[in-house]
């Protein structure tokens, strides 16, 4: 079990239908992301990078019979619904490009959310509360805790999304394009800010366009025409 990976996808293959017509996005994609380990996912626009991220998340099934994701060595879509609702809550964090904020919650409401969903912390909302603060603290956002999203510049936000993510304390962190609704400084904080949680042993698995953004991982690979591939040390 020791050599397993942590998280991976083993020829999965995934088609979208419109009508009549069907798209395949994806066709026999294989990674496997290690414990401690930063992995980027690198694509043009359309290459199918989201979709992946939402099959390793368990917000998709791959096609019926084209795959499958493991998690920890066993299959996420062969769980019943309260496991898998557990895995999307506490095994996996996310965060996309754009923050998914709610606007009428504060910084340290949109933070707690995950932790009051299906009771994910059993530490009581004392202890959960302390370590929203922890995080926010830690990620310059003392002051801002009751602070509406309208409230936050674009890299604010981004860092309330990070430590919602984080509140669960998940084993891996799928990130979709976290900087990519950034200026480049910005961005770069962000991606400070998530190369300290690494060197912290925070699991990342994040996907880009951009060759600097993923030049921050420990490993990279793309996804060319439906599969993964490494690409050039060039």
């Amino acid at each position: 079990m020791a050599d397993l990976p942590l998280l991976d996808a083993r020829d999965v293959h995934k088609t979208y239908r419109f009508g009549a017509l069907g798209v395949e996005v994806l066709r026999g994609v294989n990674l496997a992301v290690r414990s401690g380990e930063w992995l980027a996912i690198l694509g043009s626009s359309g290459s199918g990078k989201s979709t992946l991220m939402h099959l390793l998340g368990g917000l998709d099934r791959p096609d019926a019979g084209q795959g499958e994701i493991h998690f920890r060595g066993e299959p996420i879509s062969l769980q019943p619904g309260s496991a898998l609702d557990r895995y999307r809550n506490r095994d996996i964090g996310f965060v996309f490009q754009f923050y998914h904020l709610l606007p009428e919650l504060n910084v340290l409401e949109n933070t707690l959310l995950p932790a009051l969903v299906f009771g994910a912390r059993s530490e009581g909302r004392t202890a959960v509360r302390q370590d929203a603060e922890a995080l926010l603290g830690a990620f310059g956002l003392g002051h801002r805790l009751t602070h509406r999203p309208s409230q936050l510049s674009g890299g604010e936000r981004q860092r309330v999304a990070i430590a919602r993510a984080l509140i669960n304390r998940p084993a891996v962190l799928l990130a979709d394009e976290p900087t990519g609704n950034l200026d480049a400084a910005t961005g770069a904080g962000i991606l400070d800010l998530l190369a300290e949680r690494h060197k912290q042993g925070l699991t990342i698995v994040m996907v880009t366009h951009d060759h600097e953004v993923a030049a921050r991982a420990t490993r990279q690979i793309r996804l060319l025409n439906g599969t993964t591939e490494t690409p050039d040390a060039t």
